[in-house]
């Protein structure tokens, strides 16, 4: 359902214009009660399967590419699996890299096909960060939207796909963005409170960590096949934050018309808003076959993440 920002206004009693003045964005999406993520992600599974005219028993592998899991065990990936009807017996597990999960995931898919382990791999990203929010935080709970988004890949030809791939963890960062419940280190056995159980971060340590280190990153992501910023014709990046977004643009030197910018409309969707900003891109012509994309963003961890694919 949509979830306006002056509905959040009138919700928590702030004046008109206060969470998007604050949050940048006007529209998210929250799940309807009762709807799980899985169930959430094998709908979008699911229409990527559709739109490709592909059926579930031709997916040799499901890889769940999600920034929060549904449940410490079973993977995520084993409820997408049920809830999308593919064959018993479907190899499906969870690649986690927060925000960057679909990146990691689409770089491990491309590594198992060009090896000819498998032929046709789904990687699906879905997260509601509208079950995880502390409302009492401003800066950790007003830029968010629930989504999710699928990709089906198969083997392409030496002028598709990956061209090139950085990951890098700056591990300086890792409690700047957190959850700390819910695994082996704090949990009700442990003394957990609620909160633990809810977001937190600090976006401005975030925001500095990350821009430090971008210029180093792009120059190396880009340093291979005489690669530049110039040469891509669209960059597609984490939407990460209003501020992010603009920095980031700043930072590598782009003109933000090649930059597909889908916050206002969506919000932070975690590890779903690289491909669903990439879905966009495709629907609406931006991103057309012979074109070159970047996909770039950073996650918890401190993580940044790029590729550049050609299509």
């Amino acid at each position: 359902m949509e979830v306006t920002s002056d509905s959040l206004d009138e919700r928590f009693g702030r004046p008109r214009n206060h969470t998007f003045s604050r949050s940048g964005v006007r529209i998210r999406r929250f799940s309807v009660a009762g709807q799980s993520q899985s169930e959430l992600a094998a709908l979008a599974l699911i229409d990527a399967m559709k739109n490709a005219n592909i059926k579930g028993d031709s997916i040799d592998l499901l890889i769940s590419a999600c920034g929060v899991q549904e449940q410490a065990l079973p993977s995520t990936a084993c409820a997408i699996n049920a809830h999308a009807g593919l064959p018993k017996g479907t190899p499906s597990f969870d690649v986690n890299a927060s925000c960057l999960s679909f990146l990691m995931a689409v770089k491990l898919a491309a590594t198992l096909l060009s090896v000819g382990t498998y032929r046709r791999i789904a990687v699906v990203s879905a997260d509601q960060p509208s079950r995880g929010i502390d409302w009492s935080e401003p800066e950790a709970s007003l830029i968010f939207g629930d989504g999710a988004a699928a990709v089906i890949l198969e083997p392409g030809n030496s002028n598709q796909g990956v061209q090139s791939f950085l990951f890098k963890t700056y591990p300086e960062g890792r409690s700047l963005c957190e959850i700390r419940a819910g695994g082996t280190l704090c949990n009700p056995a442990r003394g957990a409170s609620d909160r633990d159980y809810l977001f937190r971060m600090n976006g401005k340590k975030v925001m500095k960590l990350a821009l430090q280190n971008m210029p180093a990153f792009m120059e190396e992501l880009l340093a291979s096949k005489g690669m530049s910023v110039e040469t891509m014709d669209l960059i597609i990046p984490h939407q990460a934050s209003h501020l992010g977004m603009a920095h980031m643009s700043k930072r590598i030197g782009v003109d933000p018309s090649r930059i597909v910018d889908i916050y206002s409309t969506h919000g932070n969707q975690v590890a779903a808003s690289i491909p669903t900003a990439l879905h966009e891109a495709l629907a609406s012509g931006r991103l057309q076959p012979g074109k070159r994309a970047l996909l770039i963003g950073t996650a918890a961890g401190l993580s940044i993440g790029g590729m550049v694919m050609d299509f």
